[in-house]
């Protein structure tokens, strides 16, 4: 492949400016809090800030890409944003000290598609109503068993193209594939929310049937990954937050041929912060735990609430961190959470988006949740994401970052 001396030279440029932060003491020591906090020996609540509306965040044109190849604009991208984040608003990231390249895999995917009834384009963030693809018990066939292929011969080219670009700069090295494990998140998509919840009543033996069907899927997808050796273990992140620890991988992993028994997967159930605990019990536990059994790490949750169903997600294994969104009571979740889990609270995204930015409200409220771990004795992470807007003033996320590292600072002392 040809990359013109123009990109060749902004890459190196940029990969440079990526390296200086990456080899830095601050880096190093922020890779070191976060695999105390994994450890289960937190030094001090940590903060990761991600999902973020980046079309209203460019101030000088630094996030502007310009590599015309469409793979090392990704990687373009990839570099610009990582070095954004830390000059505005690094909180507690972390950088590797190299530049992780996507595998070239393809994947014929479980042979479903999104089939949409209505759609609200307004703006960046869209509405959707979604057509019932499971009408019928026959309609559990339309689900299929991916097949992966790994396109080896592409892959040298572009890692050799890579290896060349940044010689002497950067180490480069193989991604892999980071699974979303959350079945319920395609099957909202696949039937829509108000008949999942029709049929959860009225029709629990097709949920059962698709459930099945879908899990011996995943699980013979990640089986495919696993003969591959292509798991993610170089990126060191997962559902936004940082993975390092000394448990993972572990001693025995094969670092040229890495499997998912040695790195983490993310897993939720956002529609069922609507449904009975018992409902989660049977609709959730069976399955997820087949699934989870591949995983060395697992993070669960996201969005829903979950403060009132902790002791169904310790029926599960391999769960590691458990979310606490806005929607959880967070005293509440913090004083029954067993200590065996980190509590990943997602601050609320909201006060990025008032009229005015009010920086007591955002002390007050990362305050509250500091307070609840810290009286529980509870290991504390703060990921701030889903971000839709800062109405076009990104200050007032660097503010978000500035404050959220006082707060937690003057926590441990």
């Amino acid at each position: 492949m040809t990359i013109s001396v123009k990109d060749r030279e902004t890459l190196r440029t940029l990969a440079a400016k990526y390296m200086t932060y990456a080899l830095s003491e601050q880096n190093n020591a922020k890779r070191e809090l976060w695999r105390a906090l994994n450890n289960m020996n937190m030094q001090k609540p940590l903060i990761t800030i991600d999902q973020m509306p980046w079309h209203e965040l460019d101030v000088d044109g630094s996030l502007i890409c310009t590599v015309e190849d469409p793979y090392f604009r990704g990687v373009e991208w990839q570099l610009r944003s990582e070095i954004y984040k830390w000059e505005h608003l690094p909180a507690d990231m972390v950088l590797n000290p190299y530049i992780n390249l996507p595998r070239q895999v393809s994947n014929t995917g479980f042979g479903m598609t999104t089939r949409r009834l209505a759609h609200d384009s307004t703006g960046n963030i869209h509405s959707h109503l979604f057509e019932d693809q499971f009408e019928e018990m026959e309609d559990v066939e339309k689900i299929k068993t991916p097949v992966l292929t790994h396109n080896k011969e592409k892959e040298a080219e572009i890692f050799a193209a890579a290896e060349d670009i940044f010689a002497g700069i950067a180490p480069v090295k193989p991604g892999g594939i980071l699974l979303h494990s959350g079945l319920w998140d395609s099957i909202t998509f696949w039937k829509g929310v108000e008949a999942c919840y029709i049929d959860l009543l009225d029709r629990p033996e097709l949920i059962h049937a698709i459930l099945d069907r879908y899990t011996n899927a995943f699980i013979a997808q990640i089986e495919q990954i696993n003969a591959l050796g292509l798991y993610d273990i170089t990126s060191n992140t997962c559902h936004c937050s940082y993975t390092f620890a000394d448990r993972l991988p572990s001693d025995s992993c094969d670092h040229e041929h890495p499997t998912s028994y040695d790195g983490w997967t993310f897993s939720m159930a956002q529609l069922f912060t609507s449904v009975s605990p018992a409902i989660n019990e049977e609709f959730e536990v069976p399955y997820m735990s087949k699934i989870f059994s591949y995983f060395g790490s697992v993070y669960y949750g996201c969005c829903e609430r979950l403060d009132d169903r902790l002791h169904i997600i310790d029926r599960m294994p391999n769960i590691r961190k458990i979310s606490c969104s806005p929607w959880s009571d967070r005293e509440h979740f913090a004083a029954v959470l067993p200590k065996k889990y980190i509590m990943s609270n997602k601050p609320n995204p909201s006060y990025l988006a008032e009229s005015v930015f009010d920086e007591d409200v955002v002390r007050a409220d990362l305050r509250r949740t500091i307070t609840a771990a810290k009286a529980n004795g509870l290991g504390l992470e703060l990921l701030l994401k889903d971000i839709s807007t800062v109405r076009n003033d990104p200050q007032r996320l660097w503010r978000w970052s500035e404050i959220a590292l006082e707060e937690t600072m003057n926590s441990v002392l």
